[in-house]
């Protein structure tokens, strides 16, 4: 959270964004989580990500997990660099089913959490930590349908 930082006029504005990756500097706050900020240097926009309603669904749902399970203001480098990989992937790539499990794993890993026979790395991560997110039911729904004007492929025999 930054004070003033999605302000039309404020300097920073057009450089602040979902899911980009960026150097900030910024003043802590004594009093609360909202902190001034001095500097941004976007160091990766991953414009890509616009392109498909499900991968900002896909990356809100793993942006998500990994607040559900971090503690705030504390660096877990195995965490940042497991979403850095998920949003990356994202930005070029549509989700499936697979990509979202796998993220679950890597997270559990990451964690220490062990996999629950039949339920996998969601349900261990469910276990662990009481609720997971929202958006991953609807992230699931949404990749067993086709996309909006796809046409099928050719029938086999």
């Amino acid at each position: 959270m930054a004070k003033g930082a999605l302000r039309p006029k404020n300097a920073f504005s057009g450089r602040l964004d979902l899911f980009l990756s960026a150097d900030l500097g910024y003043v802590e706050s004594r009093r609360s989580e909202l902190h001034l900020l001095r500097e941004v240097q976007v160091t990766r926009h991953r414009f890509g990500l616009r392109e498909a309603w499900v991968r900002v669904l896909a990356a809100s749902y793993f942006v998500q997990l990994i607040e559900q399970v971090a503690e705030r203001a504390t660096p877990v480098p195995e965490l940042f660099a497991l979403l850095t990989r998920a949003l990356d992937y994202l930005e070029s790539h549509n989700p499936d089913r697979r990509a979202v499990l796998h993220f679950e794993r890597e997270l559990a890993r990451a964690l220490g959490l062990p996999q629950l026979s039949g339920g996998g790395a969601n349900q261990g991560l469910q276990h662990a930590f009481h609720l997971a997110p929202a958006p991953r039911e609807k992230l699931l729904d949404a990749l067993k349908d086709p996309p909006p004007g796809a046409t099928p492929g050719p029938a086999r025999g």
